[in-house]
């Protein structure tokens, strides 16, 4: 992996030029919807012989044991049992839902991408395995395999991409870009669409989240499990209200080894029914987010 940094400039801040959101040209939603929502489901793929991303437990008097059974299987939990569950309660309400996902889950779990497909969501890459970009060999090839694993179940390459743990390199979007990916969820600092400068042709942020997480909200921050229902409440009332000016993305990211399991999910289906009782939100995914703000701003920037 070269360490070289990327030509649009040298730092982050050469790919997303500062706008504020008061000076941008003006967008609608349909039916004067004030917010559009999506939700990602993270799948991943956790080799049970190496060290976990995360871990439920520490390990024992501080020494790490591989492999690591319990926290395997904290996480295996939510692939055996917490997809389907999220499966059921999205289909229950007509919602679709952006998958990210490893590409080695593909192989590792045919059965749930099958099954994400059939349901109509839309997929985005994750990366082929769970690791940082940073500690991927070749970038270019990572994101080659994954988007042929996507390919080969949905019949058409992802048009997304949410890098594992959102973490990039100074070369990362030029690569998304010149393998055809056409957004990313990389770049939480908008409650809108913004463009990405690249050297190698359009690419899109769509907003993501980092703080209606569950990662964040369970296993970092340890909170109850109603909390991605207050927060979530919360955020959405806020961008409700701020909508009435220019709309704004909700995003509600989970994964089906945190919020899946039964003390959780609950609370997620209470968020979906307060969102779809309120009115005034446009339940999308992030495909169909991006078509509406190119469409929304063509000819515009």
């Amino acid at each position: 992996m070269s360490n070289a940094s990327s030509p649009v400039g040298h730092s982050v801040r050469g790919r997303i030029p500062y706008r504020p959101i008061t000076d941008r040209p003006a967008l609608t939603l349909p039916g004067d919807a004030r917010v559009a929502v999506y939700t990602i489901v993270n799948v991943e793929c956790w080799d049970p012989a190496g060290p976990m991303p995360r871990t439920v437990l520490p390990p024992p008097m501080g020494v790490p044991m591989l492999p690591d059974v319990p926290n395997w299987a904290w996480h295996e939990y939510g692939m055996r049992v917490g997809f389907w569950r999220f499966l059921e309660a999205l289909e229950s309400r007509d919602l679709k839902a952006t998958l990210a996902i490893n590409g080695s889950v593909i192989e590792a779990y045919p059965e749930i991408a099958e099954a994400a497909h059939k349901a109509g969501w839309d997929f985005m890459g994750h990366g082929f395995h769970q690791k940082p970009m940073h500690k991927v060999e070749d970038q270019a090839e990572a994101v080659a395999k994954t988007i042929e694993a996507i390919r080969s179940v949905t019949g058409k390459p992802p048009r997304g991409w949410e890098s594992p743990g959102i973490t990039e390199t100074d070369e990362t979007a030029d690569i998304l870009a010149a393998a055809g990916i056409e957004y990313v969820a990389d770049w939480v600092l908008d409650d809108q669409p913004v463009p990405i400068k690249t050297e190698t042709g359009r690419l899109t942020s769509v907003p993501y989240t980092v703080e209606i997480n569950d990662v964040i909200m369970t296993a970092v921050q340890g909170q109850p499990s109603d909390e991605i229902f207050r927060r979530g409440k919360d955020q959405f009332d806020q961008l409700y209200k701020d909508g009435a000016t220019t709309p704004r993305v909700m995003a509600i990211s989970i994964h089906p080894y945190l919020t899946g399991v039964p003390h959780r999910m609950k609370y997620l289906e209470q968020l979906y029914d307060y969102i779809l009782d309120h009115g005034g939100a446009q339940m999308w995914t992030g495909a169909e987010i991006l078509d509406w703000y190119l469409e929304q701003t063509s000819g515009a920037e």
